[in-house]
């Protein structure tokens, strides 16, 4: 008889005991959570889980809030809505693989997504958190070539965050600076940013993760989000590494000056929305102010104390491991001028230097001339940036730095084929995700995916993406300019254009 009573005893017991072991249901500091499974059954998938509570109403402008602890397991097997933005329509060379979904789209997205391959919470996998491009204005961790499956299966717990774009993530105004505790406004995205990375700090340990081995990582505006937070105060012993994909902030551009400039944009942003007051303009609905005001980060004298490139001569930035570089074709251009009309732009803009200019982005034919205003885009807007970042930091941080350029000219159909080795078009080799491309696929980019996604996994791991089986890649510095070529043959060379890249950081500082 007692055995009889014991039976049930013991296997509510096992029951307990198995839930306990279930790695589909995670405790986070705010509730439980359960996820889903990959195909293989090898990797964890968790969509949607928030990070903060919904920036909406009187939370709009407002640096992110704690998320609302729930009492159930919350369900997270389905990517929450994506920042709010206007209709992410293709355009040119990026295809639906590049995009959000077309639903949802809103304000409340302070949501993350996480992919895990270890069986328990002790394994203690190093993470990496990685932050979308859009030019500050879209994007969002529901885009297929950010998928963290394939890079789950290499060993690291890989996380995608949204943050908020355009006027909600970047809006600065003299009322929003008062109503501040920290006398700031206009870098609410970086704010979000910077919570998606204290959740982690807390709770990724609960899916097998290392709090303390943290890498961010991001491409093109998350590239420039990646710059900021290595200089601001707040991100310190949040991550331990940086990978920069096309993007810094260490040469100023039209547009990314201080917070008074900024607030006397958002003043005239909300008297052309009809607003008087901010209260006004919580009131207004969120598809109204798509595509108004502020959308970059603003030197605000709290996330960013000062300039990107003041805060790293002070050596006052997080001194962290970085992988950073740049597209052969990063650029975006419109119809090319002919050779003639190129070199008249050119002795009009430069004068007495016109000629060396031209030595650098030759003219020689129609197509020369096409060819260097491509690279000039492209210098201009990437290149010198993560040119100037690989230098200062070899100079003056302890860390190293590792620099590449991806030249692979994707597979394409005729319609594509121009672009090259376009903006963006390493992210899918970058983290072994070609499968979420429609393109003709050879050998090649497999094997090119396989060693890029180990670079990086490498990087994640030790901070060095050297590792057995793939070509040596050289830490950066002054004295060799050596970076990694990532194409056919991967290899490390001396940077090829580098005279050209020192003329345009000497012209774009003033000298």
């Amino acid at each position: 008889m007692k055995r009889i009573l014991l039976l049930p005893l013991l296997l509510l017991a096992c029951s307990v005991v198995a839930q306990n072991k279930n790695p589909d249901v995670v405790t986070t500091d705010a509730g439980k959570v359960s996820g889903l499974t990959n195909q293989a059954g090898d990797v964890h998938i968790y969509k949607g889980i928030p990070f903060a509570a919904p920036p909406v109403g009187d939370l709009r402008w407002k640096e992110p809030q704690p998320v609302k602890p729930w009492d159930d397991v919350k369900k997270c097997t389905d990517f929450a809505a994506s920042p709010m933005r206007g209709k992410p329509d293709p355009f040119g060379v990026y295809t639906r693989e590049f995009l959000i979904p077309y639903e949802p789209i809103s304000e409340d997205c302070l949501y993350l997504n996480v992919w895990t391959a270890a069986k328990t919470p002790s394994e203690k996998r190093p993470v990496l958190v990685y932050i979308y491009g859009g030019g500050f204005v879209s994007g969002g961790a529901g885009v297929p070539i950010y998928d963290g499956e394939a890079m789950a299966k290499k060993g690291i717990i890989f996380v995608v965050i949204n943050y908020r774009v355009g006027i909600f993530g970047f809006f600065a105004h003299p009322e929003l600076t008062r109503e501040s505790p920290h006398n700031a406004s206009g870098n609410y995205g970086l704010m979000d940013q910077l919570a998606a990375l204290t959740w982690v700090k807390k709770n990724i340990a609960a899916f097998g993760g290392d709090p303390d081995k943290v890498t961010i990582a991001g491409q093109s505006a998350g590239s420039m989000s990646v710059n900021c937070l290595v200089a601001s105060p707040l991100g310190k012993g949040l991550f331990g590494g940086a990978i920069a994909e096309s993007g810094a902030s260490f040469i100023s551009q039209q547009g990314s000056g201080g917070l008074r400039e900024a607030e006397a944009a958002g003043v005239k942003t909300a008297t052309t929305l009809g607003a008087s007051t901010i209260a006004e303009l919580r009131s207004k609905p969120a598809a109204e102010l798509v595509g108004k005001g502020q959308s970059r980060p603003v030197i605000d004298g709290y996330v960013l104390p000062a300039t990107i490139a003041d805060i790293f001569n002070e050596h006052k930035q997080n001194d962290v491991p970085v992988l950073t570089g740049w597209n052969e074709d990063d650029a975006f251009v419109g119809p090319p001028k002919t050779a003639e009309e190129y070199k008249k732009m050119i002795k009009s803009q430069y004068g007495a230097d016109a000629d060396a200019f031209l030595k650098l982005y030759p003219a020689g034919s129609d197509q020369e001339a096409a060819t260097s205003q491509t690279r000039i885009n492209r210098d201009q807007i990437f290149g010198m940036q993560n040119y100037t970042w690989a230098n200062v930091q070899s100079k003056k941080a302890k860390s190293k730095i590792y620099v590449y350029r991806f030249i692979r000219r994707l597979p394409a159909t005729a319609d594509f084929v121009k672009y090259g080795a376009f903006h963006t078009g390493e992210v899918a080799y970058a983290y072994d995700n070609l499968k979420f491309l429609n393109r003709p696929w050879g050998p090649v980019d497999q094997q090119l995916a396989n060693t890029m996604s180990t670079y990086w996994v490498n990087f994640v791991k030790t901070g060095n993406p050297n590792g057995k089986g793939v070509p040596a890649w050289p830490a950066y510095t002054t004295s060799d300019h050596k970076i990694m070529i990532l194409g056919e043959k991967p290899g490390a060379k001396p940077l090829p254009d580098k005279a050209a890249l020192d003329f345009m950081v000497k012209k774009a500082n003033g000298k």
